[in-house]
């Protein structure tokens, strides 16, 4: 008694080849739009193989061995390049050896069993080689889970049951002993496997897209709190969430370079820019990694220190200044040695905004700047440099 079929595998195919078609199209339209993601490049390319081997295996009105390696064949490299871009999309890694590997190891076997006759072989090799690379993909996504949990461990559920139902194509053809074939499978693997493919690819494309859609949103709101000169954080990022109380022992460093101007006006801004670079390296370098550091504006800095004290805090200041100062900026009109002048302000039991925080910094560094500049004045009292 013939097997019923659950569902048309024609009309299957056709689905798969609408669906890949469509999510292709909007990969490489988001790609033209964001040229940096080369991933979706190469989810698109991937995925447009993965279309023309459908249209091979359909257009084929009977069976011929040729047409099928060549399908699977387009097919083994469309899930490469899926993979690929799946690498570059976890890790951000430009190694194409563990792709080109695991692909060889597909494209190898398959060949060699279509060119001797064992076309069952070849086809169980190929779906093998598929369900390898797909669950080479659901790996990449557990990886990176941490970046977005339930969206990446929900790409890594979707690519492993689809890699086990390309396995099970694969399976069931030598279970049954079909190592020649004289028609195209069809059996539940097949159906199950065409249904994967659709849910799978489709939806394993849209939640990818939701994660790019959040890494582009995530870094508009990092570039738009980021001083895109020194890599520090701006006046916004420093106020953002810390316009209420701060806790004690709590101290602000508020820093100015000396006679910037006069750097910008004799060795050129281009001079003047390293200048700022350099000092915001010379910050980076002296803080701790839960300690904020922000550039207001022009040539003034400011270090939120937490849980500090005046002893640790005069002594981050005066590292800063004295390494600053040490520093030498060889440039074609000559050398420049630049100084920094700060102002420290510590909170110690009373309650006190950021701002009024700030307000006395500014003051004490208003201080070290009449006393003769390259010093650090903290509150009422003063460390000479």
């Amino acid at each position: 008694m013939p097997r019923v079929m659950f569902l048309d595998q024609h009309s299957l195919f056709i689905a798969i080849g609408v669906s890949c078609t469509a999510l292709a199209f909007t990969l490489l339209a988001t790609w033209i739009v964001a040229r940096s993601e080369t991933y979706l490049l190469t989810w698109s390319t991937g995925l447009t193989l993965t279309v023309l081997a459908l249209l091979f295996y359909l257009g084929i009105e009977r069976y011929d061995p040729i047409y099928q390696l060549v399908s699977f064949l387009l097919l083994i490299l469309g899930f490469s390049l899926i993979y690929r871009g799946t690498i570059q999309f976890c890790t951000n890694r430009s190694s194409w050896t563990l792709t080109i590997a695991a692909t060889m190891l597909g494209l190898v076997p398959t060949t060699l069993a279509f060119t001797t006759g064992y076309t069952g072989v070849g086809t169980a090799s190929a779906n093998f080689a598929i369900a390898l690379l797909t669950t080479l993909a659901a790996h990449q996504y557990w990886s990176a889970r941490a970046e977005a949990p339930l969206l990446m461990i929900t790409n890594a559920l979707l690519y492993l049951v689809t890699a086990l139902s390309f396995a099970a194509c694969g399976y069931v053809l030598l279970d049954q002993g079909q190592y020649v074939l004289t028609a195209r499978p069809s059996n539940w693997a097949e159906e199950f496997n065409s249904l994967m493919v659709i849910v799978g690819l489709t939806g394993i494309g849209a939640l990818s897209l939701t994660i790019n859609q959040i890494r582009t949103a995530n870094r508009h709101k990092s570039d738009a709190m980021t001083d895109p000169l020194t890599g520090l954080l701006n006046r916004r990022a420093l106020f953002d969430d810390r316009t209420h109380e701060v806790p004690p022992n709590t101290a602000i460093l508020l820093m100015d370079l000396d006679h910037f101007k006069a750097i910008n006006d004799k060795f050129g801004h281009a001079a003047g820019d390293r200048v700022l670079r350099v000092f915001a390296e010379v910050i980076f370098s002296n803080i701790r990694a839960h300690d904020v550091a922000a550039r207001l504006g022009g040539e003034e800095f400011c270090i939120l220190l937490q849980s500090s004290s005046p002893k640790s805090a005069s002594s981050v200041a005066e590292r800063i200044r004295a390494t600053f100062e040490g520093l030498a900026f060889q440039t074609p009109d000559g050398t420049i040695n630049a100084t920094v002048s700060v102002g420290v302000a510590i909170l110690s039991s009373e309650p006190e905004t950021l701002q009024s925080l700030l307000d006395r910094a500014d003051a004490a560094l208003y201080r070290a700047k009449a006393d003769g500049r390259n010093r650090v004045h903290i509150s009422d009292f003063h460390l000479a440099a």
